[in-house]
């Protein structure tokens, strides 16, 4: 057997020590099945689907079940979901998108060029168009360098209006069961493009709870595995919870039993909402 040199193993040791201390884990290698649990807030009677959400736990929900044609990795760099490529011109006036191929709904209907024309048509200061059946050019009034970062946020949805109010997407989950303002259960589905790269868990389960304190209260009792609560101090006995993105910074407090990359996104919470698609369960 090969021996370890001894600074190889302070070094690491140290390692462990700093992302503990973070309460961020050490990197442990996805594994699939479980369900994840969690508290959020603002939730609303009102939420829908084919509305904007505006509360945490219906933007989780909605970046559960659908995507954009870009996404921020964790590290904040861009890459493609929807879209495998993209071209600007006329100084970022004019935007080519090439779409993924092969991309249906959860209800089996294929993602089409239209759909994103659909979904980006009042998202954009511009004009939105299909050209041919897997691209989409965005004409804008004005030059916008950034705009493929921007859609990262911008969410493609069926065209057709009756699917659109039923949530579906083309999101690595599906939903089970939506209840507005209350619960929202969604069921991963097994042919997707990002099979064996994200979405780690059978299940996930968004459940509404308003005070912050309750919501602390339902993670320390094992009701949930995580949930909005800010400020590191809110549960007296926080061994075994992260504070995600750490102590200092906490947005949210999760379980230990749940694994979460090394490094996570901090633009929003949750991992950038995206905690779904990104956490497991160790």
């Amino acid at each position: 057997m090969k021996r370890m040199d001894r600074r190889a193993l302070f070094a690491s040791g140290a390692a462990a020590a700093l992302l503990a201390a973070t309460g961020v884990q050490a990197q442990i290698a996805p594994r699939s099945g479980g369900r994840l649990r969690a508290a959020l807030s603002g939730a609303s009677r009102d939420d829908a689907w084919d509305r904007a959400p505006n509360g945490l736990f219906m933007m989780a929900a909605h970046h559960t079940v659908f995507e954009a044609l870009t996404e921020v990795a964790a590290d904040g760099s861009l890459r493609g979901a929807l879209a495998t490529g993209w071209q600007g011109s006329e100084g970022g006036r004019t935007w080519v998108f090439e779409l993924r191929a092969g991309v249906k709904f959860h209800d089996g209907t294929p993602m089409r060029a239209q759909d994103v024309v659909a979904s980006l048509t009042d998202q954009v200061d511009g004009s939105v168009a299909a050209e041919g059946a897997g691209r989409v050019v965005v004409q804008l009034d004005q030059a916008q360098a950034d705009l493929p970062y921007v859609l990262s946020g911008a969410l493609i949805r069926p065209a057709d209006a009756a699917a659109r109010a039923r949530g579906v997407g083309t999101g690595l989950y599906r939903v089970q069961k939506f209840d507005a303002g209350r619960q929202f259960i969604g069921v991963r589905i097994g042919d997707h493009y990002k099979n064996n790269r994200a979405g780690w868990f059978d299940t996930v389960e968004f459940v509404s709870i308003p005070a912050k304190e309750v919501r602390a209260e339902a993670l320390r009792a094992g009701l949930v595995d995580a949930a909005d609560v800010s400020g590191a101090d809110a549960l007296a006995d926080n061994r075994a919870f992260m504070h995600l993105p750490d102590a200092a910074r906490c947005q949210q407090i999760v379980h230990r039993d749940i694994g979460v990359p090394a490094e996570i996104g901090t633009r929003h919470a949750l991992d950038d909402l995206r905690m779904a698609e990104r956490w497991w369960r160790v």
